[in-house]
């Protein structure tokens, strides 16, 4: 065997995370994760079929039936134990996202633990979910609103921010009993499996979160396939737009993030060093202690 051949062997070949457990892909179709640092080949991810992603959208929507009448309370002891450990394992996830991303190491924590906010807000979810009522607002007549999940849920995320932004959407359509499919960036994907082990790991039935790698045809059969009841995209602005027109044609709620960069307004009076550094920050890293 040639140096080539040996390098070649050692490339680990990534899966799927489908109720529960890691499923290899079957479509016979791989993408390329490389080390931005070395240049070199690191892994292999597979790219999804579309008769894939829908046993992926099958095996949630099973699962939705038993989660979304789970007490609010007991989704909260779920997510109490996952934000204990994404914590515990905050190094591990941060070294994945270096070696496949190529942000520095401090930079990544600062990722993780802005994404790791958003689950302790989820802990909350019983208070959160508490609907409305007013007596008599009319003669005879009480208003009550009450707050009900949806069923699958699926996050379409990008690859600069590999966890942090999956973690603005499964943390809250999982406490709010939904099930979820996230189809990450497929150029930096071991992070995304390593939070669906760390949800299992915290006790979250089997297909209540999932991961599904792929492409665009990942992405159209999540878009089209009618068991997806809501999907959330963060991206570029013409996909963002494809995603939004695609989805709402199928008659999913849709929100579909495109193009932001940090927008700011800097008005005359303002301390212009304090806001040169502020966007360069921004623009740039994730403080850690923030």
């Amino acid at each position: 065997m040639n140096t080539r051949d040996a390098a070649l062997a050692k490339v680990r070949e990534l899966s799927h995370f489908i109720g529960g457990k890691h499923v290899r892909g079957e479509s016979g179709r791989f993408g390329d994760v490389f080390n931005p640092t070395t240049g070199a080949l690191a892994a292999k991810v597979p790219l999804a079929s579309r008769p894939e992603v829908e046993r992926a959208i099958a095996v949630a929507k099973e699962a939705f039936a038993g989660w979304s009448e789970t007490s609010p309370l007991t989704r909260a002891r779920v997510m109490f134990r996952f934000k204990e450990l994404i914590e515990r394992h905050m190094d591990e996830l941060a070294l994945l996202i270096s070696n496949e991303h190529g942000k520095v190491l401090s930079d990544a924590k600062g990722s993780i633990q802005r994404g790791l906010e958003v689950v302790e807000f989820a802990c909350g979810i019983p208070h959160l979910m508490k609907g409305e009522f007013s007596g008599n607002i009319s003669a005879g007549m009480d208003l009550y609103s009450i707050r009900q999940p949806l069923g699958v849920c699926a996050g379409i995320t990008p690859f600069n921010f590999p966890v942090m932004v999956p973690m603005w959407m499964h943390p809250i359509a999982i406490a709010c009993g939904n099930t979820f499919v996230l189809k990450p960036s497929e150029r930096d994907p071991s992070a995304s499996n390593l939070v669906a082990q760390l949800y299992a790991d915290a006790g979250l039935p089997e297909g209540v979160f999932n991961v599904v790698h792929g492409d665009k045809v990942a992405v159209d059969a999540v878009l089209d396939h009618p068991d997806i009841a809501a999907v959330s995209f963060v991206g570029s602005t013409p996909i963002a737009r494809y995603v939004h027109q695609r989805a709402s044609t199928a008659g999913k709620r849709v929100q579909a993030l495109g193009g932001a960069k940090n927008h700011a307004v800097v008005l005359p009076d303002a301390d212009l060093d304090d806001a040169a550094r502020d966007r360069a920050s921004g623009a740039a890293r994730c403080p850690a202690g923030h």
